[in-house]
């Protein structure tokens, strides 16, 4: 979440008349995350997120988004429920851009995970994995690795290809493309679990919000996206993996779904293909993000650090102990 598009009264005035929904009377931009613009919506009794789509979002993927979470409300998973307009569908049009309102999750991010909660995250994502498989939508995965290409070029032009970080990447790329997994189980992905997409009231996990990575990918490959995301501890300047994190991460999940010797013998490879997929764009949005945009920007070389240390690790076990 963060915000590049500044809203007024006149357009709260607008989602007023366009949704039935109790009046709005205050709004505000949340400054959290990089990739739309978001607004705390207030009416007297309740609160809603307002999401206005920026840069990487098609206008197209849209209406997934919003059936996957409203479908994903009627399996009893916690997140964000899309509000349906006067015309019955999802969207409006807000500064030329397309936007929609979902309602507010109760509960808020932690700046920290204990290992109960990696537990309590691992059965939820596996909760959600069986719930997304008897939804019948389907959306590629537009941020795959096979798709990152294009974006490592680019940034290998400002960073010099010929430099030891130039050749890291771009042996790390044909290695993780030859070495990616041909077949696994797959469905319907978050996609982007960090730990400010997920939230907690009063200590106790509350749900998920921010779908608008979700798509068809490997499950396994959710697994590695939160060992990167949710499993290293930053001490000082340094970001350390914690292996009692992942075990526990898995854990829980293993507690509702079981995951396959396949799957396991692939950790390593997607963890370097999910640490290579947030090290570029991080690098991009680093180098491409307005300095006018109320944001605040995720460092990349987090990501650098992460992909150094699957470099160092090949099997599962290796995560484990």
């Amino acid at each position: 979440m963060a915000v590049y598009t500044k809203i007024n009264k006149k357009d709260i005035s607008f989602i007023n008349r366009k949704f039935n929904i109790e009046k709005i009377i205050n709004f505000k931009g949340i400054q959290q995350g990089i990739e739309n613009t978001n607004y705390l919506l207030k009416s007297k009794n309740k609160k809603y997120i307002l999401t206005i789509f920026e840069k990487r979002v098609s206008k197209k993927d849209i209406p997934f988004f919003m059936k996957l979470m409203d479908q994903l409300n009627q399996s009893e998973i916690n997140c964000p429920k899309p509000q349906k307009n006067k015309s019955g569908g999802y969207q409006i049009k807000i500064k030329n851009k397309t936007a929609c309102i979902v309602s507010f999750l109760e509960g808020k991010d932690k700046k920290s995970l204990n290992l109960k909660n990696c537990y309590e995250i691992g059965k939820m994502i596996a909760k959600m994995h069986l719930s997304t498989k008897k939804i019948n939508l389907f959306r590629k995965n537009s941020m795959g690795v096979k798709y990152l290409g294009p974006l490592l070029k680019s940034i290998n032009i400002k960073s010099k290809k010929n430099s030891n970080k130039g050749k890291f990447l771009q042996k790390n790329f044909k290695e993780i493309l030859i070495k990616w997994p041909k077949k696994l189980p797959s469905g319907i992905i978050h996609g982007d679990l960090f730990i400010d997409n997920i939230f907690f009231k009063n200590n106790k996990l509350s749900g998920m919000i921010d779908f608008y990575f979700a798509a068809n990918d490997y499950y396994m490959y959710e697994i590695a996206i939160c060992v990167n995301a949710l499993c290293f501890d930053k001490k000082k300047s340094k970001f350390l993996m914690n292996k009692k994190k992942i075990k526990n991460l898995i854990k829980g999940y293993e507690s509702i779904k079981k995951i396959s010797i396949i799957e396991k013998k692939s950790l390593n490879i997607l963890c370097r293909g999910a640490a290579f997929r947030y090290y570029l764009t991080r690098v991009y949005d680093y180098s491409n993000t307005p300095k006018s945009a109320f944001i605040k920007i995720k460092d990349p070389r987090e990501y650098y650090q992460k992909l150094l240390t699957h470099n160092k690790l090949k099997t599962y076990k290796d995560y484990l102990v």
